[in-house]
């Protein structure tokens, strides 16, 4: 009986879905604000599972109160350190937290994740939440963000990852085409018409015959205008940018972080 137990055991856990937790066990959501509803819960924790476990890179979300008298930075560290997030030997991973308390964003990354996320490329992604997060729309804000996880990191193995010369081009949304191509089309219109207008009203009746007969022309000074001027401009090389890359610190527990964040 005593050797059954431990085959059963091992046969249960065979059983247990691996995406729905990290290797250390802990979920990659951690709604402690409770700002998600339980479905929402499960839909976003199924998104973060399924694109970790296809990149191969942990993405972690965290919603709190309370930081316990931490900064931001160093809560959203340790919350990774402690917690034994990231893959494989350098533990490869990026984790968002939001603090409700503060109103205050973090992103804290790790191995891989300082390579895929560099400075500029935090920022734009705090660019892409914040009016999310200060509507109060928090379920488009983190699922927002594991898009954009997943973006970043296949760009930064794909070729280089995003930077300051070189970022995500921000979708058009089609209302938004639709309407300025319904505004021009209007401002076009009404240029033509009232060009048409105005060529009309040129036109009046005449009482006599001398408005019809050519005036004699007489020139009695004469002045050279030049009414054309042509430059030829040509751009200068742009200086190189070097304030690229990613800024990185030693948590409390000695591993190195990169990372970034704002207020909400």
């Amino acid at each position: 009986m005593k050797k059954i137990i431990p085959i059963l055991f091992a046969v249960m856990l065979l059983f247990v879905p691996a995406a729905d937790v990290c290797a250390e066990g802990a979920e990659r959501l951690v709604d402690m604000a409770d700002l998600l509803t339980d479905s929402e819960e499960a839909e976003l924790l199924q998104e973060l599972n399924e694109i970790s476990e296809r990149q191969q890179f942990d993405i972690i979300v965290v919603t709190t109160t309370s930081l316990d008298g931490k900064s931001a930075m160093e809560y959203a560290d340790d919350f990774y350190d402690d917690r034994g997030y990231g893959v494989g030997p350098e533990k490869d991973g990026a984790l968002l937290l939001v603090d409700m308390d503060s109103r205050q964003w973090w992103i804290s990354t790790s191995g891989y994740g300082i390579t895929a996320f560099t400075d500029a490329g935090i920022d734009y992604i705090g660019d892409e939440l914040l009016p999310y997060l200060s509507d109060g729309e928090y379920y488009e804000a983190l699922s927002s963000y594991a898009k954009l996880c997943d973006d970043f990191v296949t760009q930064a193995r794909d070729g280089e990852a995003y930077d300051v010369s070189d970022m995500p081009r921000k979708a058009f949304p089609a209302a938004s085409r639709l309407g300025m191509s319904a505004l021009i089309g209007v401002i076009v219109g009404f240029v033509g018409v009232t060009a048409l207008k105005g060529q009309m009203e040129s036109v009046r009746g005449q009482n006599t015959a001398s408005s019809y007969v050519a005036q004699e022309l007489d020139l009695h000074t004469s002045r050279d205008r030049f009414l054309y001027v042509h430059r030829h401009r040509e751009r200068l090389p742009e200086q190189e940018n070097r304030s690229g890359g990613s800024s990185t610190h030693i948590s409390s527990s000695g591993r190195g972080h990169g990372g970034g964040g704002g207020k909400f």
